[in-house]
């Protein structure tokens, strides 16, 4: 089944956040922000047991479990196991230098492993947090993170032989619906399309297709994706927050080369009477291959701002300003066929 086919909108809900990412966002802030996205009709939510070492997919269970389940669509992530065991108060990740962000999830061990058995393994530790008994989409997250040279193309061998097989067999027995690679480089998801067998329905691509940051993924994985009809979510649309108001790009304080390109994008939206919200979002979706973008919230009102960015009108003049500043690529298609 197509990506397109399975996502019930162009946007949903990216969960990283309800992890603790970079602060600890209480319970009820948590629930308000949950609610008012399914209040407002959001009905695709992301998530991963890495997001605050499974308090993200706890968090988002407990809301899910007063709904319908066939009236949302839900994907999570297989890659990192989260262990009974717990870690020591510094929270030493080992190799996953990310960990960092979740300081404020909970103390439980995470692991990278993309074996068949640790795929399996993932699932049911995330069928249980969430409290459903069945998974939309799965991700096989994040095999090149961290690794590098032959040790990142190890685990990717890892995943080929372990995970991948594992969720084809579960998508060809009707268990989930698709899927796919959930990554922030694109190298995985060109070596994932360019094998013979077996192959994913779609992928989520994360910072790698936004303002900022698109022109890698325009020169090969674009291409090779609608070529062979796989769709992609676009994660991150806000570049971890700094098209948005925030202070990140990449998960870090932003380099001060990217406030200076923020800057410049902000000062064509104000000319032009545009929220850099919208310019973001629309971008994003612009690609045919896009399929839908999952910006992440931490406050109520973030829900109301992102869908108006969806409709927001934005004119041509503005699209043709960025790329005739060289802020967006030649190659990029823009919204509305401007």
């Amino acid at each position: 089944m197509k990506l397109h086919e399975i996502l019930p909108g162009r946007i949903g809900f990216g969960t990283a956040p309800m992890g603790n990412m970079f602060r600890a966002v209480p319970d009820d802030e948590v629930a308000a922000t949950l609610n008012a996205a399914w209040d407002q009709g959001v009905r695709f939510y992301d998530t991963a047991p890495l997001y605050g070492a499974g308090l993200a997919e706890i968090r988002l269970g407990e809301l899910l479990s007063h709904k319908p389940r066939d009236e949302y669509v839900l994907s999570t992530k297989v890659g990192r196991v989260i262990l009974d065991e717990l870690e020591p108060a510094t929270r030493g990740l080992g190799a996953q230098a990310e960990g960092s962000l979740f300081a404020h999830g909970l103390p439980n061990k995470v692991v990278h492993e993309w074996t068949a058995e640790a795929t399996e393994r993932s699932i049911e530790g995330s069928l249980k947090r969430l409290g459903v008994d069945r998974l939309d989409l799965v991700w096989v997250h994040d095999i090149a993170q961290d690794f590098y040279g032959d040790e990142w193309l190890s685990k990717f061998e890892q995943a080929r032989t372990g995970a991948f097989r594992v969720l084809s067999r579960l998508r060809d027995e009707g268990v989930i619906k698709g899927w796919g690679l959930g990554v922030n480089r694109t190298e995985p998801i060109e070596l994932a399309l360019a094998l013979d067998e077996p192959q994913p329905d779609g992928f989520l691509l994360a910072g790698r297709y936004t303002l900022l940051d698109h022109d890698h993924a325009l020169q090969r994985l674009l291409p090779m994706a609608q070529e062979q009809g796989v769709g992609m979510v676009v994660g991150g649309p806000y570049s971890s927050g700094i098209l948005a108001g925030g202070k990140h790009f990449e998960y870090q304080d932003a380099p001060p080369e990217i406030v200076e390109k923020v800057r410049r994008i902000k000062e064509i939206c104000e000319r032009h009477g545009v929220s850099t919200k919208a310019a973001a979002v629309q971008f994003s979706l612009a690609h045919p291959a896009s399929a839908a973008v999952i910006p992440g919230a931490t406050k109520p009102s973030r829900i109301a701002e992102d869908l108006a960015a969806l409709d927001e009108r934005v004119p041509d003049a503005f699209w043709h300003e960025l790329r005739d500043n060289q802020l967006v690529s030649a190659q990029a298609p823009l919204p509305g066929g401007a």
